[in-house]
């Protein structure tokens, strides 16, 4: 028991150091761009917080099974290092029994990876395009950055504005140019507002303006002043949120038989799987030797790493192709891991003892 409390304790400090590194580049990252976004205008600066978060969400699952395999790694190691593996050895403890304690410690976080990649990373994924959406039919002229020309998410407008108001419901000095049943139009407007119809429709309505309309090529031209003027703002809200795979309830993919929907549920119930695995083989490839030098089982560990993620990947490629079944995506590469297990365990014993025996 206190074998166990030792190990546990020393696996929750190494996990801990490790996912908050982790989870600070990704955030970073994903700040970065989303940032980039609200500065070009693509994105409102209100909505980077809220897609931070999804994005967080997203992405837990795959730095939560990382973080598992690294934090065995890092403490088995360390204890190689400084000859506490000698030590648990000398008083009976095999390498095997290291296995126990990386599954109850792991088991809680493969239970919060399930639950991240069958249900919260969906329901993340549909609450960003549920929430892009709503900024994507926001009017145009509250889409633009003040002082810049903006084209129109949804039209061949160009939109300019000088100003918008504390509150986003209204511009001042607007500039707009279309290209309307072959006539180029300049509106301009000293205001402009969003209005929407009894019917769901959504227009914007300019005051105290000019227009300027002119056919390409040929000297008709004309030229309109009006008090209020109204132009329909042509969203995509008509086509609904575009849906994904990724955004599928983990009980739709299960009753579809679609194979874009069947590899995309291999891929959720791959990770958590994976993550056990790559916490057992962490226990063999931990092994150091101070001779040799203190890096070469990381590049080990590491190699083997993204050999799994890649096959793992390459297998739901071949779901979705239709190249091989779900059962077969579902057992080939974690068998063949398994498999490998053990021969890992015995050839790090018989170092262990050859290196005993030497002594």
């Amino acid at each position: 028991m206190v074998f166990q409390r030792a190990v546990r304790r020393e696996f929750a400090h190494s996990a801990a150091g490790v996912f908050v590194a982790l989870f600070a580049i990704m955030v970073s990252i994903q700040a970065i761009r989303l940032l980039g976004d609200a500065a070009a205008g693509r994105v409102a600066s209100e909505a980077v917080l809220a897609l931070l978060g999804f994005a967080a969400l997203n992405y837990s699952a795959y730095l939560l099974a990382l973080t598992l395999f690294v934090a065995v790694l890092l403490s088995l190691s360390r204890a190689y290092r400084d000859s506490e593996m000698v030590v648990w050895f000398s008083s009976g403890v095999s390498l095997t029994k290291w296995v126990r304690p990386v599954l109850v410690f792991g088991a809680p976080l493969v239970l919060a990876i399930a639950v991240l990649t069958l249900v919260l990373s969906p329901w993340a994924h549909r609450m960003s395009a549920e929430f892009k959406q709503q900024i994507t039919v926001r009017s145009d002229a509250s889409q633009v950055a003040p002082g810049s020309f903006k084209e129109a998410a949804s039209t061949d407008r160009v939109v300019f504005v000088e100003a918008i108001s504390e509150d986003e419901t209204s511009v001042r000095n607007v500039f707009i140019s279309a290209v309307q049943h072959g006539k180029l139009g300049v509106t301009m407007a000293s205001k402009g507002y969003q209005e929407t119809a009894e019917n769901g429709d959504r227009f914007m309505v300019l005051e105290k303006g000019r227009r300027y309309e002119v056919v390409p090529g040929t000297p008709e031209f004309r030229i309109m002043e009006f008090d209020a003027y109204s132009l329909r703002v042509e969203t995509r809200e008509a086509r609904g949120i575009e849906k994904t795979v990724a955004a599928e309830k983990t009980l739709d993919l299960m009753r579809s038989q679609d194979r874009r929907d069947r590899a995309e549920l291999l891929w959720r119930i791959n990770v958590p799987i994976s993550a056990v695995v790559l916490a057992l083989l962490a226990i063999p490839l931990s092994f150091v030797n101070p001779r040799a030098g203190r890096s070469a089982n990381m590049i080990l560990a590491l190699l083997v790493y993204m050999i799994y993620s890649n096959v793992l990947t390459m297998t739901q490629a071949w779901v979705a192709q239709g190249r091989i079944s779900f059962a077969v995506g579902l057992v080939s590469v974690h068998l063949v891991m398994l498999v490998a297990l053990p021969l890992l365990f015995a050839r790090r014993i018989m170092v262990f003892s050859f290196l005993r025996m030497r002594r």
